[in-house]
């Protein structure tokens, strides 16, 4: 019987509840490999999650069984949970509401990749809020300012 194959690459940003500064160099790769491990829990692949201490980035191929928005929360929530049990900050910490999710091409994979790995020079660089609303430009999404992550600058 024949099947249906493909790979869908898509990367996922989310921010921090208040966009603090909360995700710290002591755990963020504990983290990482945490979310990871979601993803792959829920039959998807995960390239590489990286990012900073205010948001996160995941590049994940994603199988079109899956839907993007049922990842992300079970992504937020399980890393919700993982972050407050382990207590790895004084008060209870969560994600804003919200995310972008912007798809890409097989040939990307690597481009993609060495900008996710390389976030803190290239945040040195921009702003987050630069980084976000020029993936909002580059891939033409109408947005309402008013609905976007909460800025601290």
């Amino acid at each position: 019987m024949p099947g249906t194959y493909s790979q869908i690459y898509i990367q996922i940003v989310f921010a921090v509840k208040g966009r603090e500064n909360l995700i710290s160099p002591k755990w963020k790769d504990e983290l990482h490999k945490y979310i990871a491990g979601i993803i792959k829990g829920k039959d998807q692949k995960p390239i590489i999650v990286n990012g900073m201490p205010d948001h996160i980035h995941a590049f994940i191929g994603l199988k079109p069984s899956m839907k993007i928005s049922d990842l992300v929360r079970d992504i937020k929530n399980n890393s919700t949970n993982y972050i407050n049990e382990n207590k790895f900050v004084r008060d209870k910490f969560c994600w804003q509401e919200g995310y972008g999710a912007f798809s890409y091409s097989h040939s990307q994979i690597k481009d993609v990749y060495n900008y996710i790995a390389n976030q803190e020079e290239h945040h040195r660089k921009k702003s987050f809020r630069e980084e976000y609303l020029e993936f909002l430009k580059k891939y033409e999404i109408q947005y309402n300012e008013k609905y976007l992550f909460e800025w601290n600058e």
